[in-house]
């Protein structure tokens, strides 16, 4: 099959597009550069816009460079005028202020998609209404649990519940005690016993707390 070819008019009009482009930019383009950058507008193809910048640079209307296999397209600086010291300076000048100005609101739009993040992981305000709704009603419930509980005629005083904390400390200690004496005379008995623990246990009529799954308390 044979490539589609671009007809004069669609190359002309490509040229003065072309032309008009490269003096707005006035800096190098390749073919690539300026397809790519027109190709959506103005719906310029490849080899129209290759054709075109071949024919402008014919014409003397643009300038050519090669480099390598590739070239570069930039219109001819000769029909600018000339720029004056002052005025680079003043160029220059502009071009630092432009570029504080620049950081200057990048770091406003950083700090502000910072704030957007934080905002879009924070409820909504029906959501927050819905919350503190919930809340409310929670509140209640505690509020009318805690007065039942002051109200309660049989209610423990803290005196009442440190004596009742002794008693049991006191209780667990004699426990204890008590629980190692008679391991310790069992134990003698059953050196000279001939027969198991669990015998002599069942024939003296001995229950231990093991056997009513009793475990003495952890001592507070």
């Amino acid at each position: 099959m044979s490539k589609a070819r671009e007809s004069p008019a669609a190359t002309g009009g490509a040229a003065a597009i072309l032309l008009r482009y490269l003096q707005d930019q006035n800096r190098p383009h390749s073919a690539q550069d300026a397809f790519g950058n027109l190709q959506r507008e103005h719906g310029l193809g490849k080899t129209a816009v290759v054709k075109a910048l071949e024919q402008l640079a014919q014409q003397g209307k643009i300038r050519e460079k090669a480099y390598g296999k590739q070239k570069i397209y930039f219109p001819d600086q000769d029909q600018f005028p000339t720029v004056s010291d002052s005025e680079f300076k003043a160029l220059d000048n502009e071009i630092s202020e432009l570029s504080s100005k620049v950081q200057t609101l990048q770091q406003s739009c950083r700090h502000m998609e910072s704030e957007l993040k934080d905002l879009n992981g924070s409820m909504t305000t029906p959501e927050m209404i819905k919350e503190i709704e919930e809340l409310k009603k929670d509140c209640a419930s505690y509020t009318e649990k805690l007065e039942r509980i002051k109200s309660a005629a049989n209610h423990v005083t803290p005196e009442e519940k440190e004596k009742v904390y002794n008693e049991k400390k006191l209780y667990c200690k004699e426990w204890r005690r008590r629980k190692r004496m008679a391991t310790e005379l069992l134990d003698a008995i059953l050196e000279g016993y001939p027969k198991s623990k669990k015998q002599f246990f069942e024939e003296v009529g001995i229950e231990t707390d093991e056997d009513y799954n009793v475990t003495l308390p952890v001592a507070v």
